[in-house]
């Protein structure tokens, strides 16, 4: 028996319904517009009142007349109007009789006032049938049909035409662009592999944090190998019917392979591709449903299909085994965040039509960018043109990437003023993280100090490395615990006391202590044993639910923490406290002039 879905009727219940509403269209409306203002009379009844002087006024439309009387007639009720029908084949004296009897006539030729009736009463029962009709073609007829378009692909196709990225718009990204570029060279040119027995890669799984251009990777790759290009977001497979989304999926690989060659390009892959079973990440069987069709149609290419299929996630960790294995997903692409080199090419590129002031170095803003994905730079430079189109300016100088770059990282600036007693506080806090950055060995530049609130911060202080990191060393990661908690080190110095402007230092310092213990096995009792703590975001892992770990070791984990943190600040205020006068020196200067750069600061502590 066909199915049947939710707010789809059937047959029989549509032909009920029409019979229902034209039923009571005749048995309401039309006694209703008949009897209720006027009543039918013979016509000689009607010669009759014109002569007694009743009637006032008629309108003459065929052999139909309407009328109205002078005043109400009595009678069961009372009656303004009537209607009566000229006797074949017409009167020839009428027209006369009225005019002597000083009735008033109009004549009109249009329609009989019956017609206009049967317009009127019909047109509201009209646009309820429009209704139903209109709601039933958007109903699905069948579980996982594609008739109506419901269960047809949702991706967008783009062709040569319309897609113009090119790998001249992937800046930053050299391994990755090598990968790609053999891909297009097997989509243009795929003789050349077949005749030593190579074979298509049919996926490619492109994963790395936000930001770092897995999407443009895609098109710049359709865009360079000159194929049409099929994208979608993993999401848009999902409905609330059963099977949808596994008739999308067929219906998307069958229209690229007609296209072939092509690409198909799914974007935030791991909302279908999460493990099945277990219970992890919930269970769906629709989803589930989704990820077996994928798997199906992968394993369905032939050698001489040109479809390639790209997909994109920051969360490899969860994507099922059997989605990511070779025959499947290739090739795995890690798009990491860019280092110092590769963030000065994409500010180049996103720069090419921004009309740059001489003072502008990239390589210095490219410098003091660190943790920036390619998505940050390209808003840092927009953010720039925009800041001197307000200012009216004709070219974009480095005061306006300076502030550019603090938005970003800090927020806009605050308009609201601070007393004096805080502002005091936070240039000793500010004045304490400066300080010990600069006075610990081995630590990163010093680039700037500011008290100008920004976003969420009263103030702010910048330690930018002059390297891009890879690893850190254990005496490397505790001189940055004591830098961030030598701002409460120095307000206890100065004010005896403590405040609440440390709340954002003392959460960053507990959780890399956190980190050192429990993932890289940098604490003393504990020693080189890394703990998982449930699921992790983009850490490459695999994913888990529960911790592998007995509460006696979280303890053990909680008091390693503590007492990192407890030797930092103690080592903080060992150094802060002999050199005072630095300290009074860097906080004063703050409470003067608000923002100090690294000569400035170099400059005044003597260093």
């Amino acid at each position: 028996m066909k199915p049947v879905l939710p707010g789809m009727p059937e047959s029989s219940s549509q032909k009920a319904i029409v019979c229902v509403l034209i039923t009571a269209w005749l048995t309401l409306w039309v006694p209703f517009y008949l009897f209720a203002a006027s009543v039918q009379i013979p016509y000689s009844e009607f010669w009759n009142q014109v002569s007694q002087g009743k009637v006032a006024h008629v309108t003459v439309i065929g052999d139909q007349i309407a009328g109205s009387y002078k005043e109400p007639q009595k009678g069961a009720e009372s009656i303004d109007g009537f209607q009566t029908v000229i006797p074949s084949p017409g009167d020839p004296d009428l027209l006369g009789f009225l005019k002597r009897s000083g009735v008033s006539i109009d004549a009109d030729k249009s329609v009989s006032p019956w017609i206009i009736a049967l317009l009127l009463g019909a047109v509201p029962w009209l646009l309820i049938f429009f209704f139903i009709i209109k709601r039933n073609s958007r109903t699905v007829p069948a579980v996982g049909s594609t008739h109506s378009g419901f269960g047809k692909s949702r991706a967008r196709l783009y062709r040569k035409s319309e897609n113009n990225a090119t790998m001249d718009d992937v800046a930053g990204l050299a391994n990755a662009r090598k990968e790609l570029e053999e891909i297009i060279d097997f989509l243009k040119n795929p003789s050349k592999y077949h005749a030593l027995g190579g074979r298509l890669p049919r996926g490619v799984l492109l994963t790395g944090p936000p930001g770092t251009g897995k999407t443009l990777m895609a098109r710049a790759m359709a865009g360079a190998a000159e194929a049409p290009f099929f994208s979608i977001s993993g999401s848009e497979f999902i409905e609330m019917f059963a099977g949808v989304g596994a008739s999308r999926v067929r219906d998307m690989f069958r229209q690229a392979k007609l296209e072939a060659p092509s690409l198909i390009y799914i974007d935030e892959i791991d909302s279908i591709g999460r493990i099945r079973g277990g219970g992890f990440g919930g269970g769906n069987e629709e989803r589930e449903q989704t990820l077996n069709q994928i798997l199906a149609e992968m394993d369905g290419f032939s050698p001489q299909e040109a479809v390639v299929v790209i997909a994109s996630t920051n969360r490899p960790d969860v994507l099922d085994p059997a989605l990511v294995r070779p025959g499947r997903f290739d090739r795995r692409i890690v798009l990491d965040l860019p280092q110092k080199r590769a963030r000065k090419e994409i500010l180049e590129v996103h720069a090419k039509k921004i009309p740059l002031s001489a003072d502008v170095d990239l390589q210095n803003l490219a410098d003091r960018t660190p943790g920036f994905s390619g998505a940050d730079l390209m808003n840092l430079i927009n953010e720039a043109a925009l800041l001197a189109a307000r200012k009216g300016k004709k070219q974009v100088d480095a005061e306006d990437f300076n502030e550019s770059r603090e938005k970003i990282m800090r927020g806009i600036e605050r308009e609201d003023l601070i007393n004096d007693a805080e502002r005091k506080i936070v240039a000793y806090h500010e004045a304490g993280h400066a300080l010990l950055a600069r006075l610990l060995p081995g630590g990163d530049p010093l680039r700037k100090v500011s008290i100008i609130p920004r976003g969420h911060s009263l103030g702010a202080t910048e330690i930018v490395p002059e390297e891009d990191r890879h690893s850190y060393s254990r005496s490397y990661l505790l001189n940055r615990l004591a830098i961030l908690i030598a701002g409460r080190v120095a307000e206890r110095i100065i004010f005896n006391d403590v405040t609440t402007e440390a709340s954002d230092d003392l959460r960053k310092a507990s959780q890399l202590a956190r980190r050192m213990v429990v993932h890289w096995g940098m604490g003393r009792r504990l020693g080189s044993v890394s703990f998982q703590q449930g699921e992790e975001s983009y850490l490459g892992r695999e994913p888990s639910t529960v911790k592998d770990f007995s509460d006696h070791t979280a303890r053990m984990i909680d008091e390693e923490v503590q007492e990192m943190i407890t030797d930092v600040e103690r080592r903080a205020e060992e150094i802060l406290k002999p050199n005072r006068t630095r300290l009074d020196a860097l906080a004063e200067a703050l409470l003067e002039q608000e923002s100090l750069e690294e000569e400035e600061i170099d400059r005044l502590l003597d260093l």
